[in-house]
Formats: structure tokens, C-alpha cells, sequence
């Protein structure tokens, strides 16, 4: 007799149904998890962000350390009209890059803080995706270097007349009392569309000039918060009660959005003196 063969039966494929059915649970699991990697995502970038402005805030300190507790020189203001610094602000500085326009690094390693950390990274926030552009506003592909800027009150102001009565100013550490080390803010995560030169600054007296506008914006990258350091070295997050949009030219001074005086009062409050003292 010729030998019984067993044939195995053919696999059987999916049908129509079951790819549907599999492709919509794929679906669904990408929906539950990609939320939470975009979150994971966004708070490591926080994370990063913070420990740059940490590196930042400890070259500030070994500066202070090696020149007798005086601070380091705050003095580039850049202005739109010449495209140079304006006289008397070139300079020396902590660092004199143009973030929108300038992708060389050589303001920030003639910066006078660079010395002691010689890492480009730490002047960028990840989360910060803004590119380069020309000053008449067009886009260029390559990433900008440099997030932060130093608080106006860090030996920064170079200003005379009423301005300066405006901004409360520090050239040492020990001048420091009201606010305390730990809340005089140094250095500011910037918002994309507002950083220019590498100084922050916001009016502290009641109605003088223009009262309850924004000089200069912090950043909106941190689900919808900023960061920032301190004298005393720390550094944290903020977070906004209204998010943070620039609506006016670069360069111009902002109004409040609506319910936006809490957040107003707060970045004040990282700037403000008795001036009766």
C-alpha cells in the first residue's frame, strides 16, 4: 500500500475584520501612549533646561569668587535701528550674542562667564526650536545658540536718568537684601519671539513711563512656564497663569494680556528694592 501522507492544513490568514480590528488596538494604544511620551519628553527637556541655568548660575558664582564679590559685567544692549550695540553697551559682558541673528559662538565664548564652563550647550534650552533669521525676518534652517538672558539688576545697567531709578541694580552680592539671594532672579529663560540682546528687563515702580507693560518676555516652553535662577544659586520653574505671547514688533514694549497682572507681579517681584534704603 502506498503510505498515508498526513497533509497539514494551510494557516489560515487574517480576515478583513481581524486586520481592522488589530490596526484600531494599535490605534488606541498609540492614543494612551504617546500623550505620556510627549509628556516624559517635555518634563526631561525641563530638566535640562534647569541644570543649564544651574551651570550658568555656578559661573556666575566662581566669577563673583575671583573678582573680589563683584559681579559679572551685564553691558550689551543691542539696537534694531543700527544692528550694533548701542555705545557704551558693547561690552565686556557676560556674553554679546544677537540669539536671533548671530549663530557664531564667539559672543558667547568672549563672554566673561565662558571661562568656566567651556560648553555652548548650557547658553540653549532644548525645548527652544527656534531658528535663526535675518534681521528683515526671514527664516533660516540652522537652530539658534543661545535661550537666556541676565536679569537688567545684575550689573547690568548702564542706563542714567530715570531708568535707573526703574530697575533696581547690584554690581555685588553682599548689596543684595530686598529681594533676598534667593529671590533676585539672574538668569531668564526667553521667550523665542522677544529675545534679542542678552539683558531682561521690566519697570518695578508704579506708574512711571509706561505702567504694567513688558519690556522683555519670558519664555511659554515649559507647559506654559519659564525657568529660572537665583542669586543664591538655586534654580526653578515657573508657571504661568496666562500664556506668554508676543503681539507686538521685536523690540517694542508689550501690554498685559487680560488677567495676566499675577504673572506680571511675580516676574516684579525677582527684580524689586526699598528703594528708601
Amino acid at each position: 500500500m502506498c503510505p498515508q501522507w498526513n497533509k497539514q492544513p494551510k494557516p489560515q490568514a487574517f480576515t478583513l475584520i481581524e486586520l481592522l480590528v488589530v490596526i484600531a488596538i494599535i490605534g488606541i494604544l498609540s492614543a494612551l501612549l504617546l500623550p505620556a511620551l510627549s509628556k516624559a519628553k517635555s518634563r526631561a527637556q525641563t530638566i535640562i533646561c534647569l541644570s543649564n541655568l544651574k551651570q550658568l548660575e555656578l559661573c556666575f558664582h566662581l566669577y563673583v569668587g575671583e573678582n573680589s564679590d563683584c559681579m559679572p559685567p551685564n553691558n550689551f544692549v543691542y539696537d534694531l535701528t543700527t544692528l550694533r550695540a548701542f555705545p557704551g553697551n558693547e561690552g565686556p559682558s557676560w556674553c554679546t550674542n544677537v540669539a536671533p541673528y548671530i549663530g557664531d559662538p564667539a559672543g558667547i565664548k568672549g563672554g566673561l562667564l565662558y571661562q568656566y564652563n567651556t560648553s555652548v550647550g548650557i547658553y540653549r534650552c532644548p525645548a527652544d526650536n527656534s531658528t535663526l533669521e535675518t534681521p528683515g525676518g526671514v527664516k533660516l534652517p540652522q537652530p539658534r545658540i543661545r535661550s537666556y538672558n541676565m536679569s537688567q539688576s545684575i550689573n547690568g545697567l548702564s542706563y542714567a536718568g530715570q531708568i535707573a531709578d526703574a530697575i533696581p541694580h547690584y554690581t555685588k552680592t553682599t548689596q543684595i537684601h530686598n529681594p533676598t539671594p534667593t529671590g533676585l532672579i539672574v538668569f531668564i529663560d526667553m521667550h523665542q519671539d522677544e529675545i534679542m540682546d542678552t539683558q531682561f528687563g521690566i519697570p518695578v515702580l508704579a506708574d512711571w513711563w509706561s505702567p504694567e507693560v513688558w519690556w522683555d518676555l519670558p519664555a511659554n516652553r515649559h507647559n506654559q512656564g519659564a525657568n529660572f535662577s537665583f542669586a543664591d544659586g538655586h534654580a526653578q520653574r515657573w508657571k504661568w497663569k496666562v500664556p506668554k505671547v508676543v503681539t507686538v514688533p521685536r523690540g517694542s514694549v508689550q501690554p498685559l494680556a487680560d488677567n495676566e497682572q499675577a504673572d506680571y507681579e511675580l516676574m516684579q517681584s525677582g527684580f524689586r528694592q526699598d528703594f528708601n534704603d
